[in-house]
């Protein structure tokens, strides 16, 4: 079943049209590393604001549009991602870097959707910026997940 699936992906016209143009594939390519560059750009901002970089800069303002890039790029870098996943699928299957990167990003936005719900997130946005230890935790655990994400995601094509 999974093998009818995965050959369904690679037989698919967007699989098809991605491996046909010179042109389609590097533009999806290029979308799927600037969604990353969102994704990360942001998570590394809020996360090194939480751990008590730039304290001068207010953090409510920080709260309410970091996580809406991140949200977004992530977004991108799913859709993105999974365009360039069709061209290959069995082989993508196969990699256990990209199923640990899979995991990972799993992990990480589940981990995101967590923290911005708790009541620790609320207290840090409408105090302003008082950090409690459970998010100077988890940001540094958010850290670790999305700069693992990035390195397994290196080690697929190797």
């Amino acid at each position: 079943m999974l093998d009818e699936l995965l050959g369904a992906l690679a037989a698919s016209p967007l699989a098809s049209a991605l491996r046909a143009s010179r042109v389609v594939y590097p533009l999806v390519n290029a979308l799927h590393i600037l969604g990353l560059g969102a994704l990360f750009g942001a998570i590394l901002a809020l996360d090194l604001r939480l751990l008590g970089a730039a304290r001068s800069i207010p953090a409510e303002p920080l709260a309410r549009y970091l996580p809406r890039v991140a949200a977004a790029g992530l977004g991108t870098a799913v859709l993105t991602g999974f365009a360039l996943f069709t061209v290959q699928p069995a082989d993508y299957v196969a990699n256990r870097a990209f199923l640990l990167k899979v995991a990972l990003v799993g992990i990480g936005a589940v981990h995101a959707l967590s923290v911005h719900r708790s009541g620790a997130w609320r207290r840090f946005v409408a105090t302003g910026g008082v950090v409690e230890t459970r998010l100077l935790v988890s940001a540094a655990i958010s850290l670790v997940i999305w700069v693992a994400a990035i390195l397994s995601g290196r080690f697929i094509a190797f």
